[in-house]
């Protein structure tokens, strides 16, 4: 496929950290995205929540399918847009990669535990995984990945955090962040295609898990309009037995409007900017968006799901438990920092020889847990305290 003058070629990339023979056969951004398939925090996203722990049905969405939806959508409008697809698949599959167990909560509390050592977030965990914690090459911790890679992995960092990254890596992945450019149009389309996928198939996890209804999404306007197209083209689905299809019917349209509405305001962006290489569009706004009238309907399921999900008595009730868990599993490896496996401990006893303020030993206990899985977590919190906070079949 030929790409457009302003997408990401590989030829032109910024490079890898550490220094790599070229492939003869793939180009560095599908390098990129092989060893994010192969790596084990990859492996991990399967077991970890995206809003429903693992047991509590085996057809909600996990970290796993979440971002293989986000790298299908993102795929799909990239090839539109002529931009790199493969860098864009690569972004995709590795954006949730620092993702605690138990999703937000979790996150929550681990910010919690390292308020003291320089704090905690999942997207900047993300960018830690693939620069220092997978342990795959003889040479050099983490994956190698390239510069583009790496800053689209970044959606979002604090001018503290990126002040810390600037110094590690001068004129790196957090320098945008403090000099207010852009990333490349691959970046920027994986961060909308993010929201996209998960508003569609959060609100689908929803209405089968009970928590929310049709009826509920119905009241929005965006997905009312479709709610009520897709029987006008297909009567029988609201027949209370079709519902399933009926929902299905009203996403699958959905997320195809908000992809052609996204292609088409990005494509006028990009004519009336007429940008002639990737730096051009750093240095200018945001080009890869929705239109208003599009956007403000997305914010209203957004919304939606806040209140009516995410903040469901059920959801919040099994977070609170999930959010004890992490809160004491870290109190349990900072006083038994031996209990810690796969090196953990060692790691934690080089870095507290090292320095006298804990924040390093307190990092490695960090990156530890937020590596764990859901069910992992569970066990490791029994065998700490003794107590069961989740259901039994959870620990089966």
């Amino acid at each position: 496929m030929l790409l457009a003058v302003y997408a990401a070629q590989p030829e032109r990339s910024k490079g890898r950290r550490f220094i790599q023979d070229p492939s003869s056969i793939r180009s560095d951004y599908q390098r990129d995205r092989d060893r994010v398939v192969h790596c084990t925090a990859f492996r991990r996203l399967v077991y970890k929540t995206q809003v429903f722990l693992n047991h509590e049905g085996d057809l909600f969405r996990t970290r796993l399918t979440h971002s293989l939806e986000v790298a299908q959508l993102a795929r799909s409008m990239a090839r539109s847009l002529a931009i790199n697809e493969d860098l864009v698949e690569a972004i995709a599959l590795a954006h949730d990669l620092g993702h605690t167990p138990f999703g937000h909560a979790g996150q929550d509390a681990l910010n919690t535990c390292m308020r003291s050592f320089g704090g905690f977030e999942h997207n900047l965990q993300s960018l830690r995984v693939v620069d220092e914690i997978e342990e795959c090459y003889p040479d050099f911790n983490g994956l190698n990945l390239t510069f583009e890679t790496r800053e689209g992995i970044l959606k979002h960092c604090s001018k503290k955090n990126a002040t810390l990254l600037e110094v590690l890596e001068p004129s790196g992945v957090g320098l945008r962040f403090l000099n207010n450019t852009r990333p490349s149009l691959e970046a920027q389309l994986c961060n909308i295609a993010d929201e996209v996928a998960y508003n569609a198939h959060d609100a689908d996890d929803g209405v089968r898990s009970g928590l929310i209804t049709i009826d509920q999404l119905g009241e929005l306007d965006l997905f009312g309009r479709f709610k009520l197209e897709a029987v006008k083209d297909y009567p029988h689905l609201s027949a209370k037995c079709n519902e399933r299809r009926w929902l299905y019917e009203t996403i699958r349209r959905i997320l195809s409007a908000q992809v052609y509405d996204l292609i088409n305001t990005t494509q006028l962006e990009l004519v009336a900017l007429g940008p002639d290489c990737i730096d051009h569009v750093r240095i200018a706004p945001n080009l890869v968006k929705m239109s208003e009238g599009m956007g403000v309907q997305s914010l209203e399921l957004k919304n939606f799901l806040l209140k009516e999900l995410y903040r469901h008595p059920q959801v919040i009730q099994t977070m609170t438990f999930a959010e004890k868990i992490i809160l004491d599993l870290f109190d349990f490896y900072m006083t038994l920092p031996d209990e810690m496996r796969d090196g953990y401990s060692q790691k934690f006893q080089l870095k507290s020889t090292d320095s006298s303020d804990h924040q390093d030993a307190a990092r490695v206990v960090a990156d530890y847990i937020a590596g764990m899985t859901d069910r992992f977590a569970c066990h490791e919190h029994v065998r700490a305290t003794g107590q069961n906070l989740m259901p039994t079949s959870f620990l089966s």
